[in-house]
């Protein structure tokens, strides 16, 4: 079996994507913010084209030329990792080989969407991300959605992605916690050199002393303090990390606590702007602007969490 030798045990931001005010991707503006998270000591890796990333709003060429331009500002200091998000194995398994022709180093593989509705034939996940990896070459990275979705995947099968050829890692984002509590021991036991990250944006602290690091969109806009928390849950020190919880908590509530997560994305951008990164908050279609106000708001919080300009 090939070793896979890509290391994310850290902090891995999933970067959004930039666009010009005309709506068009904005490539300086993501080579801006790639090169900054991958300045910042502990950030492993990048994942780019999932929520956060707007991936599936795009075509397939900006696709690519997105992949190109985060892969481009690192200059092969840390690996980009693709979100690999059509529903078909077969196209899927295409995306990923444009996705490595554009540079991405591993992708992240998201379930079918219409098993977000319907649930999942037994067997078919494995069989996804056992043609996927065997057609493109690569490395994948399992994403447990949420459990209140009908395409969460049971531990079995869980267990059985990960035993495959190709899968290194997994970003769990349960957000059931009697799931995390009996499901992570027995992940841990059954693959020792899995690497487990966890994506719980507003749960950071419940799951950071058992995992390998985050994989969040959160690290666009905290990269600093989230690294030092996965620091303390490494070193088990919780007083350290309650108290980057804590101030971090008005930044949470700005950004996650809202009615919806695809709200999150716009925020993220705002906050961005906030620190200087961006200079405007411009998203896609389907998602809209905030309600007003709402700037203000997180630009308050960026500043009560003591979180610098960086211009």
């Amino acid at each position: 079996m090939t070793k896979i030798n890509i290391d994310l045990r850290g902090l891995n931001p999933a970067p959004v994507t930039p666009f010009n005010r005309d709506g068009s991707v904005d490539y300086a503006a993501c080579k801006k913010l790639g090169a900054w998270l991958a300045s910042i000591d502990g950030v492993k890796s990048l994942t780019v084209l999932g929520h956060a990333g707007e991936g599936t709003f795009m075509s397939q060429s900006e696709q690519m030329k997105v992949i190109e331009a985060f892969a481009e500002s690192v200059n092969g200091a840390i690996p980009i990792i693709a979100g690999i998000t059509l529903e078909g194995t077969e196209v899927a398994a295409e995306e990923a080989k444009r996705a490595v022709s554009a540079g991405a180093s591993a992708g992240l593989l998201y379930p079918s969407h219409g098993w977000l509705r319907f649930g999942y034939q037994k067997g078919a996940p494995q069989d996804k991300y056992r043609q996927v990896y065997e057609e493109s070459g690569l490395p994948l990275i399992l994403f447990q959605y949420p459990d209140a979705t009908k395409c969460t995947y049971n531990l079995e099968t869980l267990l059985e992605i990960l035993a495959q050829p190709g899968v290194f890692a997994m970003k769990n984002g349960v957000r059931n916690m009697r799931r995390w509590d009996t499901e992570i021991p027995v992940i841990r036991r059954e693959r020792p050199d899995l690497q487990i990250l966890s994506c719980h944006d507003e749960y950071l602290l419940s799951t950071a002393f058992d995992v390998d690091g985050f994989l969040v969109g959160y690290g666009n806009i905290a990269p600093e303090l989230l690294v030092e928390m996965i620091k303390a849950g490494k070193a088990k020190d919780y007083k350290k990390a309650r108290e980057i919880h804590d101030r971090l908590l008005p930044v949470t509530k700005s950004v996650y606590h809202r009615g919806s997560h695809m709200e999150g994305t716009v925020a993220l951008k705002h906050a961005l702007v906030a620190r200087g990164i961006l200079d405007h908050a411009t998203v896609r279609s389907p998602l809209l602007p905030l309600e007003p106000g709402a700037e203000e708001e997180i630009k308050a919080a960026i500043r009560a969490a003591e979180l610098s300009f960086v211009g």
